[in-house]
């Protein structure tokens, strides 16, 4: 398959000319690889249910979890979870409520399903706002941080999914101890060598009785942000 771009205002639009057919399409010539979505997705949820400890999980965890570890590819991180205990329930119910959704950074806000969000949700991401980078030398932190500032009007009651930056965490957490209004629920999983490890352990650590789900340490991203948000849309049990 070649394709061709166009530049235009909107952007890059590939445009789709011809289909190659010599390359890849003898059946004879396949590498051994499982070719079948629906068994890779089957075989995949297998793996992880021989390979991980469901012992210490609360029921209504069980699959969420499972959800993050299908993300990252990593069965251990099992030991690194904590949650509150009314995240799955108050989770589903919000989103099912039409909350808006709150994300650090724009590849969080790329990766929720829409399709999975039945009440139409707003994915809102303030990071690119002009003002952001102003607000940011006025606090003295990151952008990442300073974006969250334009978080008020949409904050209370709202889903905040923290994927990237451990700045941004500790900034949400600071701008709770003054008074801000609280969202209903946090996914925090900033990842990183500085400062993820500090936030995670101060957001659970937190006297904000929100209910929320971390990864303790280095670990986290983006991916495993959008999975939470996509599992408790989805509404699955075990």
């Amino acid at each position: 398959m070649s394709l061709v771009t166009n530049n235009c205002q909107s952007g890059i639009i590939p445009t789709r000319i011809t289909l190659n057919v010599k390359y890849g399409y003898n059946s004879q010539a396949r590498m051994n690889y499982i070719h079948d979505s629906s068994d890779i997705y089957r075989r995949s949820f297998e793996i992880i249910k021989s390979e991980m400890n469901l012992d210490h999980l609360r029921p209504d965890l069980v699959v969420l979890v499972m959800r993050l570890i299908h993300a990252c590819g990593m069965t251990d991180i099992v030991a690194d979870i904590s949650a509150h205990e009314n995240l799955v329930a108050v989770g589903r119910e919000v989103l099912a409520a039409g909350k808006p959704i709150l994300c650090d950074t724009q590849m969080v806000a790329a990766g929720i399903s829409r399709t999975k969000l039945h009440a139409k949700n707003p994915i809102i991401c303030t990071l690119n706002e002009p003002e952001v980078k102003d607000i940011a030398k006025q606090i003295g932190n990151t952008r990442t941080a300073a974006a969250l500032s334009l978080w008020i009007p949409y904050i209370e009651g709202a889903v905040v999914a923290i994927g990237n930056a451990p700045t941004a965490l500790f900034r949400l957490l600071e701008m709770l101890d003054q008074g801000m209004p609280k969202p209903s629920i946090i996914l925090g999983f900033p990842v990183g060598f500085v400062g993820a490890a500090n936030s995670k352990a101060a957001l659970a650590a937190s006297t904000h009785n929100i209910p929320f789900i971390t990864l303790h340490g280095r670990r986290g991203g983006s991916a495993i942000t959008v999975a939470a948000i996509n599992a408790l849309a989805k509404g699955e049990d075990i």
